[in-house]
This record gives C-alpha cells, structure tokens and sequence, in this order.
C-alpha cells in the first residue's frame, strides 16, 4: 500500500468515526487503534506526523508516538514541578504528566479553547501529555523532503528533528524525546559541543 493512502485512510477512518470534524478534534482519538484497524504495521507509520498548531506555526511528531488526542481537561496541579509541566490527568486510571507546549517554548500563555487539545504521546513506556493549540492531521513527509534543523549558535536546536517541506509551507518536525527529557538532552548535548 502507498504511504499516500496509508495516510488517507487513517484521515478518513478518524473523520468517519467522528474525530474529526470542520472545527478539529470533536472528542479522541485513538491512532494505534486506527492503525490496527486498517492493519497498518509499525514500519508503514515510518515518514507518517501527526501535525498542529502552536501560535499560528505548523509543527508536527512522529505518529508512531501518539496514543491519543483528547479534548482538554482539568488537570491536578502539582507541587514543585517545572513552569511547563501544568499537571498530571487521571485518564481512565492511568495517571501522566501534562505539558503545555507553549510554556514549553517560552511562548505568551494562552486561554484554552474549543480546539486546543491534549496529545498523549508514548516515550519509553511512559505516557505524558501535549497541550496544544489545534491539531490540524496526519501527513507523509518523505526523508528526501526534511531539512536539517537550524543552529542556534554553537547548539544544534535541541527540540527540532527537521523541517518537513510540504508545498509551499514549512512543518517544524520535533523530537519528542528531547521535548520531554530535557534535562538529559541538555546534558548529552553539553557534552557533544564541549567535546
């Protein structure tokens, strides 16, 4: 099966069960579910980003990544914990971290709306949500259309895997591992410039 209908019959088995609709994200969704459904394997999902919305810019991770999309919820707030890090969600007796992204970035806070959404995303075994503006959908970006990530000086930007090309538009692909383990991607990162 082309990677071009992979993706379309995942945007369409999502739209047809009724996570998404005009406005985004109506309730969740589950993308492994989906994926099983159409009896998709792991090394077909390779190339495959779910993508959203941060202030207006287009990002997007790695769909092999994603568990779900949920609808934003209140979350437990939690002593001691990084600006960034918003909370922990009790969801269906499983309990994760919940990360604002826009604090993750150092961006203005924002109001929740009707289309900000939770991203719960699998690291290592662990889950750990992604709050985010609006998620837009699943695309292929082929290797051959990702651009390395920019430098910031000596730094390699630690979060950004590639720019994807798409059109006539630029996707800021992450690396989600280091979006979330920070401190030991700062510190590798540290030691790779020092070296």
């Amino acid at each position: 099966m082309k990677m071009r209908a992979v993706v379309e019959q995942i945007q369409e088995s999502l739209l047809n069960h009724g996570f998404f609709s005009a406005r985004g994200v109506q309730t969740m969704t589950t993308i492994p579910a989906a994926a099983e459904v159409l009896s998709i394997d792991q090394d077909s999902m390779d190339g495959m980003y779910l993508t959203f919305e941060l202030a207006g810019e287009n990002y997007g991770l790695e769909i092999r990544h994603v568990i779900e999309i949920i609808g934003v919820q209140p979350v437990i707030w939690i002593p001691d914990m990084p600006e960034h890090v918003i909370g922990v969600l009790n969801l269906r007796g499983k309990v994760f971290p919940i990360i604002d992204v826009r604090l993750r970035f150092q961006m203005e806070p924002r109001a929740f709306d009707d289309r900000t959404c939770i991203i719960v995303v699998n690291i290592d075994g662990n889950s750990v949500g992604l709050v985010v503006d609006k998620v837009n959908e699943v695309v292929d970006i082929p290797a051959s259309d990702i651009e390395p990530p920019p430098t910031n000086g000596n730094r390699k930007n630690l979060y950004i895997q590639g720019m994807g090309r798409m059109a006539q538009n630029v996707t800021i692909l992450l690396n989600i591992e280091r979006l979330i383990n920070d401190e030991e991607s700062q510190v590798e990162e540290l030691e790779t410039v020092t070296a």
